[in-house]
């Protein structure tokens, strides 16, 4: 590694907003800034953002960092993540609408939790090709396969007749940065439906559901020619313009990039606790990282690939050089509190008095813990005993993979006092915990080594007892990296990586990665017996629910 001072640019698209990070090559952040950016959503599962907005939000949020009169002669790299959401270019490489009711063009972006093409994704999962293997046996109408062929099927002859590139939003930030058009394996392997271990899109597949005739023309340029490993530089680095607009370099090293939430795994995964405890020695494949805001994202590394129901991958390349990823998620985590605390009656007056949703959830964990005492309870986990939650009331992403199952709340009375939201705030805590102790249980099921540590960040790894919730439920100890902005910090590993200051990605995230606090579980007889009657309890509200549905379609 260069001996002389060295930094990079991590840059983080977010739902709501754009952030940028000047990161040392030892990985301390030093700088951050945020802009938020636009969504419309003008009728139902309809979301839409502008790329020229997303753009516009990077290179202020670059340009402020950079004001911290660092010389652009030491800014060695810049790495990109984003949310996978869908970017359409016109013939000429300029915004084309995706918005059926509106004809701006600055809406041409269909973002990542837009849930239109919910008959397409039937229809692909109808095929039961074998790469559906690869996405858990069932696609997901949040991916990009989906969403094309809404648009083919939907607006033919304004978007699907006149487009001249589909990008995933991360490999469209690279593109503006260096005008070149190589894609990432991690949006395409991940988002796509590549084909990771033959290296090729699967034109079987697209024929299969009608869409190889339109995208495999010119080498398959409306959705990349070229796709390239997480941190592999891109060719000639920034261009001229880009660096104009971001205020760096000309020919600074830009990397391939990450989809936002596999750069924050990279980043945990890279971090080590004390000493190596409870870490599982700093193997990489004996660690799930949660990067865990609006939705959550469960991510782990093997060494061989692992086929689980409902869960995505393997994923061959997508965040380590030939190692496999598997994702999974829960498609309402961080916006699901929010849900539950706004819509109970307290909720006004609780934010007049705290000012904020991060001061109310704080003002209910020590709720909770006066609660516990005053009951005389030996654990704040048993104040739920006859209240359960099922969470998924924005569907289930993993291990069931079904966008249509509803939330439930079994225990619920007449009574609207602050402790009846701080128990259904607990017992909704409670219930996302089982849900990732019910992904941890598939993969398992299905061959990989058991997991030995958990690593979060994202807002919820901020509550307390979030975390110490998930460390006991899961029985695992619980990593909280010194460095709370994981997101940022993975894309500048690949901008580092990208530069040449480290000989691998690998070897970035684990000098980069920094240390962590570990958070023991509880493993007392009497909490693990009450966490395995519960966790009983969950399984069989979803079952449940399936049995209402027979009943009522009968």
């Amino acid at each position: 590694m260069a001996n002389s001072p060295a930094y990079c640019v991590g840059v983080d698209v977010g739902t709501g907003s754009a952030r940028a990070a000047l990161v040392s090559s030892h990985g301390e952040v030093l700088r951050t800034h945020v802009k938020p950016i636009r969504t419309w959503n003008t009728q139902p599962n309809y979301y839409e953002q502008s790329s020229e907005d997303i753009w516009s939000a990077v290179c202020e949020c670059v340009k402020v960092i950079l004001s911290w009169h660092y010389d652009k002669e030491q800014i060695k790299g810049i790495g990109f993540d984003a949310t996978c959401s869908l970017v359409v270019l016109d013939a000429a490489m300029k915004p084309l609408t995706v918005s059926p009711c509106s004809k701006d063009n600055q809406r041409n972006v269909i973002l990542w939790m837009d849930h239109r093409a919910d008959e397409e994704a039937r229809f692909i999962n109808a095929t039961r090709h074998q790469m559906l293997n690869y996405v858990g046996g069932s696609i997901s109408l949040e991916m990009e396969v989906p969403k094309l062929l809404w648009l083919k099927r939907h607006m033919h002859d304004t978007v699907w007749a006149k487009v001249g590139a589909f990008f995933d939003l991360p490999d469209y930030l690279t593109y503006r940065a260096t005008g070149v058009d190589d894609r990432s394996i991690c949006s395409a392997v991940c988002k796509w439906n590549y084909d990771a271990e033959n290296r090729s899109w699967s034109e079987d597949f697209l024929k299969s559901i009608g869409l190889a005739e339109d995208l495999s023309g010119s080498d398959w340029r409306l959705i990349g020619t070229r796709v390239m490993n997480p941190g592999a530089c891109i060719e000639a680095g920034l261009s001229k313009s880009a660096a104009q607009e971001l205020g760096l370099r000309a020919g600074t090293a830009v990397a391939s990039s990450m989809i936002d939430a596999h750069a924050g795994a990279l980043a945990l995964l890279g971090c080590q606790g004390p000493g190596g405890c409870g870490d599982g020695g700093h193997k990489l494949t004996s660690k799930i990282a949660i990067i865990c805001g609006t939705s959550s994202c469960h991510m782990s590394l093997t060494k061989s690939p692992v086929l689980a129901p409902g869960i995505w991958g393997p994923y061959k390349h997508a965040l380590i050089p030939d190692l496999y990823l598997n994702e999974a998620g829960q498609s309402a985590t961080g916006v699901l509190l929010d849900h539950i605390l706004q819509t109970h009656p307290r909720y006004s007056e609780l934010l007049e008095s705290h000012g904020s949703n991060g001061k109310i959830y704080a003002f209910l964990n020590r709720f909770l813990e006066e609660l516990t005492k005053k009951r005389g309870e030996c654990s704040v986990h048993r104040l739920t005993i006859d209240l359960h939650v099922w969470p998924d009331f924005h569907g289930n992403r993993s291990p069931l993979a079904d966008p249509n199952l509803k939330g439930m709340i079994s225990g619920l009375t007449m009574t609207k006092d602050v402790e009846n939201l701080a128990l259904i705030y607990l017992a909704l805590m409670q219930a996302l915990a089982y849900g990732t102790r019910h992904i941890l249980q598939v993969l398992e099921a299905s061959g990989r080594e058991p997991i030995t540590s958990i690593l979060l960040c994202g807002g919820l790894s901020k509550n307390s007892l979030f975390v110490q919730t998930h460390a006991d439920v899961c029985s695992v100890p619980v990593l909280l990296p010194n460095e709370p902005e994981a997101v940022l910090l993975g894309s500048a590993m690949l901008g580092a990586c990208a530069a040449g200051l480290y000989d691998s990605l690998e070897m970035a995230a684990s000098s980069m990665g920094g240390k962590a606090t570990v958070v023991e579980p509880d493993l007392s007889d009497s909490t693990r017996d009450y966490h395995e009657r519960k966790y009983r309890v969950f399984q069989r509200m979803h079952l449940d629910q399936r049995g209402y549905e027979r009943i009522m379609n009968e």
